[in-house]
Protein backbone atom coordinates (compact mmCIF):
# COMPACT_ATOMS: atom_id res chain seq x y z
CA UNK A 1 0.00 0.00 0.00
CA UNK A 2 1.37 3.48 -0.76
CA UNK A 3 1.95 6.06 1.77
CA UNK A 4 2.47 9.02 0.43
CA UNK A 5 1.44 9.70 -3.63
CA UNK A 6 2.53 12.38 -6.02
CA UNK A 7 0.22 12.82 -8.77
CA UNK A 8 1.22 15.77 -11.25
CA UNK A 9 2.67 18.45 -8.59
CA UNK A 10 4.16 21.53 -9.55
CA UNK A 11 5.19 24.77 -7.81
CA UNK A 12 5.42 28.20 -9.34
CA UNK A 13 7.09 31.01 -7.90
CA UNK A 14 6.95 34.83 -8.76
CA UNK A 15 9.99 36.52 -8.97
CA UNK A 16 10.57 39.30 -6.26
CA UNK A 17 6.93 39.84 -5.54
CA UNK A 18 4.74 38.47 -2.57
CA UNK A 19 1.40 39.13 -3.77
CA UNK A 20 -0.37 39.73 -7.26
CA UNK A 21 -0.21 43.55 -6.87
CA UNK A 22 -3.74 44.16 -6.62
CA UNK A 23 -6.03 42.98 -4.20
CA UNK A 24 -8.70 41.78 -6.43
CA UNK A 25 -6.31 39.33 -7.75
CA UNK A 26 -5.52 38.16 -3.94
CA UNK A 27 -9.24 37.34 -3.17
CA UNK A 28 -9.52 35.56 -6.48
CA UNK A 29 -6.34 33.49 -6.72
CA UNK A 30 -7.22 32.38 -2.69
CA UNK A 31 -11.22 31.78 -3.90
CA UNK A 32 -9.96 29.68 -6.58
CA UNK A 33 -7.20 27.63 -4.81
CA UNK A 34 -8.58 27.37 -1.49
CA UNK A 35 -12.22 27.13 -1.61
CA UNK A 36 -12.83 25.28 -5.36
CA UNK A 37 -9.99 23.61 -4.89
CA UNK A 38 -8.92 24.49 -8.64
CA UNK A 39 -5.54 25.77 -10.26
CA UNK A 40 -4.23 29.45 -10.00
CA UNK A 41 -5.88 31.37 -12.27
CA UNK A 42 -3.41 33.78 -12.80
CA UNK A 43 -1.33 31.13 -13.53
CA UNK A 44 1.73 31.74 -16.32
CA UNK A 45 4.15 30.28 -17.98
CA UNK A 46 7.95 30.36 -15.89
CA UNK A 47 11.39 29.17 -16.96
CA UNK A 48 13.10 26.18 -15.57
CA UNK A 49 14.16 26.17 -12.00
CA UNK A 50 17.76 26.76 -12.74
CA UNK A 51 19.43 28.61 -9.68
CA UNK A 52 22.48 29.69 -11.87
CA UNK A 53 21.13 31.19 -15.66
CA UNK A 54 19.59 34.32 -15.89
CA UNK A 55 16.37 34.67 -15.17
CA UNK A 56 14.01 35.15 -18.26
CA UNK A 57 10.10 35.65 -16.65
CA UNK A 58 8.93 36.94 -13.68
CA UNK A 59 7.75 33.10 -12.80
CA UNK A 60 9.93 30.15 -11.90
CA UNK A 61 8.66 26.56 -11.24
CA UNK A 62 10.67 25.29 -8.31
CA UNK A 63 9.06 21.64 -9.22
CA UNK A 64 7.12 20.41 -12.22
CA UNK A 65 5.40 17.64 -13.01
CA UNK A 66 6.31 15.46 -10.31
CA UNK A 67 5.05 11.77 -9.99
CA UNK A 68 6.12 8.65 -7.87
CA UNK A 69 4.68 6.47 -5.05
CA UNK A 70 6.47 6.04 -1.65
CA UNK A 71 5.37 2.39 -0.10
CA UNK A 72 4.27 1.91 3.10
CA UNK A 73 7.52 1.41 5.77
CA UNK A 74 9.99 2.87 2.81
CA UNK A 75 12.75 4.72 3.31
CA UNK A 76 13.17 7.33 0.68
CA UNK A 77 16.17 9.32 -0.07
CA UNK A 78 16.14 12.22 -2.02
CA UNK A 79 18.96 13.84 -3.62
CA UNK A 80 20.33 16.67 -6.00
CA UNK A 81 21.56 19.72 -6.08
CA UNK A 82 21.25 22.94 -4.45
CA UNK A 83 17.99 24.60 -5.70
CA UNK A 84 17.17 21.44 -6.99
CA UNK A 85 13.66 21.75 -5.39
CA UNK A 86 14.44 18.83 -2.49
CA UNK A 87 13.02 20.91 0.65
CA UNK A 88 10.48 22.71 -1.61
CA UNK A 89 9.12 18.88 -2.22
CA UNK A 90 8.86 18.31 1.99
CA UNK A 91 7.14 21.36 2.00
CA UNK A 92 4.15 20.40 -0.09
CA UNK A 93 4.05 17.39 1.38
CA UNK A 94 3.95 18.99 5.55
CA UNK A 95 1.97 21.21 3.78
CA UNK A 96 3.84 24.11 4.77
CA UNK A 97 3.00 25.50 1.36
CA UNK A 98 0.51 24.55 -1.06
CA UNK A 99 1.49 22.72 -4.94
CA UNK A 100 0.12 24.57 -7.58
CA UNK A 101 -0.89 22.07 -9.55
CA UNK A 102 -1.49 18.60 -8.82
CA UNK A 103 -2.63 16.20 -5.62
CA UNK A 104 -0.67 14.78 -2.43
CA UNK A 105 -2.32 12.12 -0.73
CA UNK A 106 -0.65 11.13 2.33
CA UNK A 107 -1.72 8.38 4.87
CA UNK A 108 -1.50 9.21 8.38
CA UNK A 109 0.52 11.65 10.80
CA UNK A 110 3.03 13.38 9.60
CA UNK A 111 5.80 14.47 11.70
CA UNK A 112 8.20 16.75 9.72
CA UNK A 113 11.98 18.55 10.51
CA UNK A 114 13.03 20.70 7.82
CA UNK A 115 14.53 23.30 9.11
CA UNK A 116 16.71 23.94 12.49
CA UNK A 117 14.31 24.66 15.82
CA UNK A 118 10.96 23.97 13.99
CA UNK A 119 7.71 24.50 15.51
CA UNK A 120 9.83 25.54 18.69
CA UNK A 121 8.77 29.09 20.24
CA UNK A 122 12.03 30.31 21.24
CA UNK A 123 10.59 31.79 24.68
CA UNK A 124 9.42 28.17 26.12
CA UNK A 125 11.68 26.04 27.71
CA UNK A 126 12.76 22.86 26.02
CA UNK A 127 9.92 20.48 27.81
CA UNK A 128 7.10 23.23 26.96
CA UNK A 129 8.14 22.72 23.47
CA UNK A 130 8.19 19.20 23.46
CA UNK A 131 4.64 18.94 24.79
CA UNK A 132 3.17 21.93 22.00
CA UNK A 133 4.85 20.18 19.35
CA UNK A 134 3.29 16.75 20.78
CA UNK A 135 0.25 18.61 20.82
CA UNK A 136 0.22 19.95 17.03
CA UNK A 137 1.16 16.17 15.75
CA UNK A 138 -2.10 15.08 17.90
CA UNK A 139 -0.44 13.29 20.86
CA UNK A 140 -2.46 13.31 24.17
CA UNK A 141 -1.04 15.23 27.00
CA UNK A 142 -0.69 11.33 28.64
CA UNK A 143 0.86 9.99 25.85
CA UNK A 144 4.11 12.71 25.62
CA UNK A 145 4.32 12.25 29.10
CA UNK A 146 5.15 8.71 28.76
CA UNK A 147 7.88 9.22 26.84
CA UNK A 148 8.94 12.41 27.94
CA UNK A 149 12.06 10.40 29.41
CA UNK A 150 12.76 8.78 26.63
CA UNK A 151 12.89 11.79 24.47
CA UNK A 152 14.93 13.95 26.74
CA UNK A 153 17.86 11.00 27.00
CA UNK A 154 17.85 10.07 23.57
CA UNK A 155 18.29 14.01 22.90
CA UNK A 156 20.90 14.57 24.93
CA UNK A 157 19.70 18.12 26.58
CA UNK A 158 18.73 16.59 29.83
CA UNK A 159 20.61 19.77 31.69
CA UNK A 160 19.01 22.36 29.95
CA UNK A 161 15.78 21.06 29.51
CA UNK A 162 14.28 23.77 31.49
CA UNK A 163 15.64 26.21 29.68
CA UNK A 164 14.16 28.44 26.89
CA UNK A 165 15.16 27.16 23.53
CA UNK A 166 16.48 30.70 22.52
CA UNK A 167 19.23 29.85 24.69
CA UNK A 168 19.85 26.88 22.95
CA UNK A 169 22.66 26.36 19.94
CA UNK A 170 21.65 25.08 16.82
CA UNK A 171 22.86 22.20 17.23
CA UNK A 172 20.56 21.29 20.67
CA UNK A 173 17.69 22.35 18.83
CA UNK A 174 18.32 20.00 16.25
CA UNK A 175 18.87 17.05 19.09
CA UNK A 176 15.70 17.90 20.13
CA UNK A 177 13.51 18.24 17.74
CA UNK A 178 15.07 15.25 15.60
CA UNK A 179 13.68 13.60 18.83
CA UNK A 180 10.38 15.09 19.16
CA UNK A 181 9.88 13.88 15.78
CA UNK A 182 11.18 10.81 16.07
CA UNK A 183 9.39 9.48 19.11
CA UNK A 184 5.85 10.50 18.95
CA UNK A 185 5.09 7.52 16.57
CA UNK A 186 4.18 9.45 13.13
CA UNK A 187 3.15 6.83 10.56
CA UNK A 188 5.44 9.35 8.01
CA UNK A 189 9.04 11.03 9.10
CA UNK A 190 10.09 13.98 7.24
CA UNK A 191 13.67 14.16 7.69
CA UNK A 192 15.44 17.99 5.75
CA UNK A 193 19.29 18.32 5.78
CA UNK A 194 19.32 19.47 9.36
CA UNK A 195 21.14 16.21 10.76
CA UNK A 196 24.23 18.20 8.98
CA UNK A 197 24.26 20.62 12.05
CA UNK A 198 24.56 18.00 14.56
CA UNK A 199 27.98 16.32 15.50
CA UNK A 200 29.18 13.26 14.65
CA UNK A 201 27.87 11.28 17.77
CA UNK A 202 24.18 12.52 16.65
CA UNK A 203 23.97 11.92 13.45
CA UNK A 204 24.44 8.56 13.88
CA UNK A 205 21.98 7.82 17.13
CA UNK A 206 19.84 9.54 14.61
CA UNK A 207 20.62 7.32 11.38
CA UNK A 208 20.12 4.51 13.73
CA UNK A 209 16.92 5.66 14.97
CA UNK A 210 15.13 6.70 11.45
CA UNK A 211 16.27 2.70 10.86
CA UNK A 212 14.58 1.05 13.70
CA UNK A 213 11.70 3.73 12.80
CA UNK A 214 11.62 2.02 8.88
CA UNK A 215 12.15 -1.41 9.65
CA UNK A 216 11.14 -2.16 13.11
CA UNK A 217 8.33 -0.41 13.14
CA UNK A 218 6.98 -0.19 9.79
CA UNK A 219 6.94 3.75 9.41
CA UNK A 220 7.76 5.32 6.09
CA UNK A 221 10.95 8.23 6.10
CA UNK A 222 11.88 10.74 3.65
CA UNK A 223 15.33 11.38 3.58
CA UNK A 224 16.76 14.70 2.04
CA UNK A 225 21.04 14.88 2.53
CA UNK A 226 23.78 15.93 0.73
CA UNK A 227 25.79 13.18 2.58
CA UNK A 228 26.25 10.47 -0.30
CA UNK A 229 27.45 7.81 2.57
CA UNK A 230 24.14 8.53 4.21
CA UNK A 231 21.88 7.92 1.85
CA UNK A 232 23.44 4.63 0.68
CA UNK A 233 23.23 3.59 4.26
CA UNK A 234 19.71 4.47 5.38
CA UNK A 235 17.44 4.29 2.36
CA UNK A 236 16.26 1.38 0.52
CA UNK A 237 14.99 3.58 -2.75
CA UNK A 238 16.12 7.31 -4.22
CA UNK A 239 14.88 10.04 -6.59
CA UNK A 240 17.22 11.95 -8.14
CA UNK A 241 15.96 15.65 -8.93
CA UNK A 242 17.23 18.00 -10.97
CA UNK A 243 16.22 21.72 -11.88
CA UNK A 244 12.59 21.34 -10.56
CA UNK A 245 11.95 17.96 -12.36
CA UNK A 246 12.74 14.08 -11.18
CA UNK A 247 15.55 13.49 -13.59
CA UNK A 248 16.21 9.43 -12.40
CA UNK A 249 14.37 6.65 -9.66
CA UNK A 250 16.15 3.93 -8.29
CA UNK A 251 17.44 1.86 -5.25
CA UNK A 252 19.25 4.18 -3.35
CA UNK A 253 22.79 2.35 -4.53
CA UNK A 254 21.85 3.45 -7.92
CA UNK A 255 20.39 6.71 -7.34
CA UNK A 256 23.80 7.77 -5.31
CA UNK A 257 25.89 6.75 -8.33
CA UNK A 258 23.59 8.32 -11.24
CA UNK A 259 23.97 11.83 -9.09
CA UNK A 260 27.75 11.59 -8.46
CA UNK A 261 28.50 9.87 -12.36
CA UNK A 262 26.94 13.47 -13.32
CA UNK A 263 28.79 15.26 -11.09
CA UNK A 264 32.18 13.91 -11.15
CA UNK A 265 34.96 14.70 -13.89
CA UNK A 266 35.12 12.51 -17.22
CA UNK A 267 37.57 9.78 -18.10
CA UNK A 268 39.76 11.84 -19.12
CA UNK A 269 43.58 10.67 -19.64
CA UNK A 270 45.23 13.63 -19.12
CA UNK A 271 45.04 17.37 -17.36
CA UNK A 272 46.51 20.53 -18.68
CA UNK A 273 46.94 22.68 -15.50
CA UNK A 274 46.62 25.81 -17.41
CA UNK A 275 43.06 27.36 -16.84
CA UNK A 276 41.73 25.08 -14.24
CA UNK A 277 41.32 25.72 -10.49
CA UNK A 278 44.15 24.68 -8.75
CA UNK A 279 44.20 24.83 -5.03
CA UNK A 280 47.08 26.15 -3.12
CA UNK A 281 48.48 25.36 0.26
CA UNK A 282 50.19 28.35 0.77
CA UNK A 283 48.56 32.31 1.16
CA UNK A 284 51.23 33.67 -0.76
CA UNK A 285 50.74 32.08 -4.45
CA UNK A 286 53.91 34.34 -5.97
CA UNK A 287 55.60 32.31 -3.44
CA UNK A 288 55.19 28.52 -4.22
CA UNK A 289 58.51 27.19 -5.53
CA UNK A 290 57.39 24.44 -7.55
CA UNK A 291 54.24 24.02 -9.81
CA UNK A 292 52.32 21.50 -11.91
CA UNK A 293 52.32 21.58 -15.72
CA UNK A 294 50.94 18.25 -16.97
CA UNK A 295 49.21 14.97 -15.47
CA UNK A 296 48.75 12.04 -17.90
CA UNK A 297 47.55 8.62 -16.74
CA UNK A 298 49.38 6.12 -19.32
CA UNK A 299 47.28 2.99 -19.15
CA UNK A 300 45.62 1.78 -22.67
CA UNK A 301 41.88 1.54 -21.23
CA UNK A 302 41.07 3.85 -17.61
CA UNK A 303 37.85 2.98 -17.46
CA UNK A 304 38.67 -1.18 -17.10
CA UNK A 305 42.03 -1.45 -15.27
CA UNK A 306 42.50 -4.65 -13.61
CA UNK A 307 42.89 -5.36 -9.65
CA UNK A 308 46.52 -5.93 -10.68
CA UNK A 309 47.09 -3.27 -13.22
CA UNK A 310 50.12 -1.00 -11.64
CA UNK A 311 48.83 3.04 -12.49
CA UNK A 312 51.12 4.82 -14.29
CA UNK A 313 51.52 8.23 -14.42
CA UNK A 314 53.29 11.32 -16.53
CA UNK A 315 53.89 14.16 -14.39
CA UNK A 316 55.46 17.63 -15.63
CA UNK A 317 56.66 19.99 -13.18
CA UNK A 318 58.01 23.30 -13.03
CA UNK A 319 60.04 24.98 -10.42
CA UNK A 320 59.90 28.67 -10.13
CA UNK A 321 63.42 29.17 -8.17
CA UNK A 322 66.11 27.38 -9.50
CA UNK A 323 67.70 26.59 -5.90
CA UNK A 324 64.76 24.15 -5.36
CA UNK A 325 66.44 20.53 -6.47
CA UNK A 326 63.64 18.47 -4.77
CA UNK A 327 59.91 18.17 -4.20
CA UNK A 328 57.28 15.01 -3.59
CA UNK A 329 53.57 14.27 -5.67
CA UNK A 330 51.06 12.63 -3.56
CA UNK A 331 48.46 11.21 -5.48
CA UNK A 332 45.14 10.43 -2.85
CA UNK A 333 42.25 8.55 -4.02
CA UNK A 334 38.46 8.53 -3.10
CA UNK A 335 35.68 6.80 -3.84
CA UNK A 336 32.71 8.12 -5.77
CA UNK A 337 31.15 9.09 -2.03
CA UNK A 338 34.08 11.18 -1.84
CA UNK A 339 35.70 9.21 0.88
CA UNK A 340 39.57 9.23 1.25
CA UNK A 341 40.79 5.70 0.48
CA UNK A 342 44.18 5.98 -0.43
CA UNK A 343 47.28 8.30 0.12
CA UNK A 344 50.62 7.59 -2.28
CA UNK A 345 53.74 9.44 -1.22
CA UNK A 346 56.45 9.28 -4.45
CA UNK A 347 59.59 9.01 -3.61
CA UNK A 348 62.05 12.39 -4.00
CA UNK A 349 61.92 14.12 -7.42
CA UNK A 350 64.88 15.81 -8.46
CA UNK A 351 65.26 18.80 -11.14
CA UNK A 352 67.68 19.28 -13.58
CA UNK A 353 70.35 21.73 -12.99
CA UNK A 354 69.89 22.81 -16.67
CA UNK A 355 66.03 22.88 -16.39
CA UNK A 356 63.55 24.46 -14.19
CA UNK A 357 61.19 21.37 -15.96
CA UNK A 358 61.09 17.99 -15.32
CA UNK A 359 58.75 14.86 -16.37
CA UNK A 360 58.37 11.98 -13.46
CA UNK A 361 56.90 8.49 -14.28
CA UNK A 362 55.39 7.02 -11.05
CA UNK A 363 54.06 3.75 -11.04
CA UNK A 364 51.43 2.49 -8.80
CA UNK A 365 52.59 -1.34 -8.40
CA UNK A 366 49.84 -2.61 -5.73
CA UNK A 367 46.99 0.40 -5.42
CA UNK A 368 44.58 -1.73 -3.12
CA UNK A 369 41.89 -0.81 -5.07
CA UNK A 370 38.63 -3.19 -5.61
CA UNK A 371 36.01 -2.82 -8.58
CA UNK A 372 34.25 0.67 -8.83
CA UNK A 373 35.13 4.66 -9.76
CA UNK A 374 37.57 6.51 -7.92
CA UNK A 375 38.57 10.39 -8.68
CA UNK A 376 42.32 11.35 -8.07
CA UNK A 377 44.13 14.35 -6.47
CA UNK A 378 47.48 15.53 -6.95
CA UNK A 379 49.16 17.25 -4.08
CA UNK A 380 52.82 19.02 -4.78
CA UNK A 381 54.71 20.03 -2.04
CA UNK A 382 58.17 19.91 -0.19
CA UNK A 383 58.86 18.52 3.16
CA UNK A 384 59.65 20.76 5.62
CA UNK A 385 61.11 19.17 8.50
CA UNK A 386 60.14 22.11 10.56
CA UNK A 387 56.79 23.23 9.70
CA UNK A 388 55.82 19.65 7.92
CA UNK A 389 54.83 19.19 4.30
CA UNK A 390 53.95 22.49 2.23
CA UNK A 391 51.52 22.17 -0.46
CA UNK A 392 52.58 24.49 -3.29
CA UNK A 393 49.88 22.97 -5.63
CA UNK A 394 46.32 21.25 -4.75
CA UNK A 395 44.11 19.37 -7.75
CA UNK A 396 41.06 17.77 -6.29
CA UNK A 397 39.71 15.82 -8.49
CA UNK A 398 41.78 16.16 -11.06
CA UNK A 399 41.01 12.54 -12.84
CA UNK A 400 38.49 9.61 -12.81
CA UNK A 401 39.76 5.46 -12.98
CA UNK A 402 37.36 2.71 -12.93
CA UNK A 403 38.54 -1.00 -11.40
CA UNK A 404 36.40 -4.00 -13.22
CA UNK A 405 38.45 -6.46 -14.10
CA UNK A 406 39.82 -8.70 -10.81
CA UNK A 407 42.85 -10.78 -11.13
CA UNK A 408 43.89 -13.88 -9.20
CA UNK A 409 47.02 -12.40 -9.29
CA UNK A 410 46.43 -9.38 -7.35
CA UNK A 411 49.35 -8.86 -4.60
CA UNK A 412 48.95 -6.49 -1.78
CA UNK A 413 52.20 -4.76 -0.30
CA UNK A 414 52.78 -3.98 3.18
CA UNK A 415 50.56 -0.32 3.76
CA UNK A 416 50.25 1.49 6.94
CA UNK A 417 46.80 2.60 7.81
CA UNK A 418 46.14 6.24 8.90
CA UNK A 419 42.94 7.51 10.11
CA UNK A 420 43.18 10.97 8.31
CA UNK A 421 44.86 9.60 4.54
CA UNK A 422 43.91 6.03 4.19
CA UNK A 423 46.27 3.80 3.19
CA UNK A 424 49.90 4.84 2.72
CA UNK A 425 51.60 2.32 0.98
CA UNK A 426 55.47 1.80 1.39
CA UNK A 427 58.35 2.65 -1.22
CA UNK A 428 58.55 -0.53 -2.42
CA UNK A 429 54.96 0.09 -4.22
CA UNK A 430 56.26 3.30 -6.01
CA UNK A 431 58.22 3.03 -8.65
CA UNK A 432 60.05 6.76 -9.98
CA UNK A 433 62.06 6.65 -13.32
CA UNK A 434 62.84 9.88 -14.95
Amino acid sequence: MNAIEFENISKQYRLGYVTSKTLGDDLNRWWTMNILHKPDPLLKIGSVNDRAGKADSDYVWALKNINFNVEQGDVVGIIGKNGAGKSTLLKLLSRVTNPTTGIIRARGKIASLLEVGTGFHPELTGRENIYMNGAIMGMSKQEITRKLDEIVEFSGCERYIDTPVKRYSSGMSVRLGFAVAAHLEPEILVVDEVLAVGDAEFQKKAIGKMQDVANGEGRTVLFVSHNMASVRNLCKNGIVLKDGSIEYVGTANQAVDYYIDSNVSSFNKSINIDGINVKHGIKDISSRKAEFKNITILNEDIENLSTDEPLNFEITLHRNLSTIEKCQCAIIIRDTSDIRFATFVSPIITFSKNSDDTVAHISLKNHHLAAGKYKLQFDLGLKDYVNGTINYDIIPDALMIQVSKFSKNAQLSYAAWDKTYGFILDCDSIELNK
